[in-house]
């Protein structure tokens, strides 16, 4: 007996003297832990290697794309930033104005807080004296690259918290393979600014089981984004209306949170226009009042009904379109709320009569989610479904990107040499004429010198005239007739003019009498349609 007490005894010495090792086990649950923590510690919520990746991505993309897509991504954009800059700096110094401003700024349509950006931009360019025509070009659409990666990076993030990072890198890869996101992600547009914010206030969007999830700062988003484009409202109201309807306390979400948010967002957003358009207006209420209201936007062409459901939806997706129909059978419950939101969007896109491309472009983020979601239920067809995506996206993305609709910037590099030219003692100042479709090229930000360009005026008649036509519309009606009317004598002709190709028959008269010689020409699209033709001709008058 003894002797098993003290065998016992030995025993617990034993097991006290010397830490007992266990084997260690691999944990599914651990290394997921593990995992998550190293993602939140990274840059923007994943890897840097990603990050660079991204950026590099939206660098190459802005820089293969060299073609114009619609007046507005200079109009309202470039050319309102140049002015804010430039033409107060200029009439300071010279005396004269430096800078033009389409009829949606001088009747308060239009919020500065967008143009303030790439206005932000060239100040800083001024004041390294930098300001050189290739960086005023180069750097807001660099700028603008640099926040679509942020998107596209948000995007993935969001994914991978609320799924699995499987299913993440199939929404990424189905961002980046989109031909029209590349179309449209670095352009200076204020739709692409809106598409920017709406897909990072996603990323803080209280979906079910986020826990990114942040009232302020998506309703600061949103709100940022109504402030630039009244209509991003629109994509928006049913995600909001479903918040709301979820939070248990609605009276808190509205007093802490919307309230506050919108009503800083607004007082800066008024303020600012206050300081550069001289008066105090409510942009959002004049945009309501004619472009909604008057259906003044219809006077820059109409749509059938259906455009968006027949022809506007499918190109905007192109090849995703299927992978979307797909995605959105399988995708968690959750996401119902951004199926609502695209439908909603596109019904009520579909009631107004003035229909583009780019106003859906906003809910192309989120189509994406579905697009991923179907990718990742194939099993034996995934590989040949990302060959599908990526062979068919990338012809339109290159063709669009560096062909079709490119005569329009190659005509303002040229005009940016004669600039040059014209500031040698030798030569006669240059003046410019373009007699074109209004709009179809960029003004002084292309050029950023000021010589003195024209261009036919299209405003549209706010009084209710009905026999009212624009200046183009009376040009293109009889040209001769205009030119000679314009022009009476030739002290006050124009140094060169620029216009189309279909044009030129038909105004040959007036060139021959005139002295004007072609002098350059540059190809602009393949499918010539009405006033635009494949080419576009420069003429320059001989002394």
């Amino acid at each position: 007996m003894e002797r098993i007490k003290k065998r016992l005894s030995f025993n617990r010495k034993s097991a006290f003297a010397e830490p007992v090792k266990l084997r260690k086990r691999k944990s599914k649950l651990y290394s997921q832990e593990d995992a998550n923590s190293q993602y939140e510690k990274g840059f923007l919520g994943v890897n840097l290697s990603f990050v660079l990746f991204t950026v590099m991505f939206r660098l190459v993309n802005c820089c293969l794309v060299k073609t114009s897509f619609v007046p507005d991504e200079y109009w309202q954009s470039l050319e309102v930033a140049h002015n804010m800059v430039n033409s107060f700096l200029f009439q300071f110094l010279n005396g004269l104005k430096y800078g033009y401003l389409t009829w949606e700024w001088t009747e308060g349509l239009r919020s500065y807080s967008y143009p303030l950006f790439f206005a932000s931009i060239y100040k800083m360019l001024h004041l390294l004296n930098k300001d050189t025509v290739e960086l005023l070009i180069w750097g807001p659409r660099l700028a603008q690259a640099l926040l679509a990666a942020l998107s596209d990076i948000k995007l993935y993030s969001l994914v991978k918290k609320l799924e699995n990072e499987n299913i993440a890198k199939l929404v990424y890869f189905s961002q980046l393979c989109s031909w029209f996101s590349w179309y449209c992600c670095t352009r200076t547009l204020v739709n692409t600014m809106e598409t920017v914010l709406t897909t990072v206030a996603l990323y803080y969007y209280p979906f079910q089981g986020s826990k990114a999830q942040n009232s302020s700062k998506y309703l600061a988003l949103v709100a940022l984004a109504v402030v630039m484009r009244p209509t991003a409202v629109i994509v928006w109201l049913p995600l909001v209306s479903y918040h709301f309807w979820q939070e248990d306390t609605k009276l808190n979400l509205v007093l802490h949170h919307a309230m506050p948010v919108g009503l800083l967002t607004l007082g800066i957003s008024t303020l600012v226009d206050r300081v550069f358009s001289g008066k105090w207006i409510l942009v959002q209420l004049n945009f309501l009042k004619i472009n909604v209201l008057q259906n003044v936007a219809v006077f820059y062409g109409s749509h059938p009904w259906h455009w968006y459901l027949t022809q506007g939806f499918p190109v905007v997706l192109g090849t995703h379109l299927p992978f979307f129909i797909h995605g959105s059978m399988l995708a968690p419950k959750r996401y119902r709320i951004l199926l609502a939101a695209v439908i909603w969007t596109v019904l009520v896109y579909s009631l107004l009569s003035h229909k583009e491309f780019r106003f859906i472009y906003p809910v192309l983020s989120f189509c994406m989610v579905f697009c991923g979601y179907s990718l990742a239920s194939l099993k034996t067809w995934k590989k040949p479904a990302v060959c599908f995506l990526v062979l068919s996206n990338l012809l339109p993305a290159l063709y669009t990107g560096l062909i079709h609709q490119r005569g329009t910037l190659d005509v303002m590099n040229h005009i940016q040499q004669l600039c040059k030219e014209s500031n040698s003692p030798t030569n006669t100042e240059v003046s410019v004429f373009f007699l074109m479709p209004c709009h179809s090229t960029p003004f002084y930000s292309h050029v950023h010198c000021p010589i003195t360009m024209q261009f036919l005026q299209c405003p549209p008649d706010l009084t209710g005239n009905k026999s009212y036509i624009d200046e183009a519309e009376i040009f293109f009606s009889d040209p001769v007739r205009w030119l000679e009317a314009h022009f009476p004598n030739q002290t006050v002709l124009s140094t060169h003019l620029v216009f189309f190709e279909v044009l030129e028959k038909e105004i040959s008269p007036f060139l021959e009498r005139n002295s004007y010689v072609k002098t350059s020409e540059f190809f602009h699209t393949h499918v010539p349609e009405g006033r635009v033709g494949r080419n576009i001709y420069l003429y320059e008058r001989q002394a």
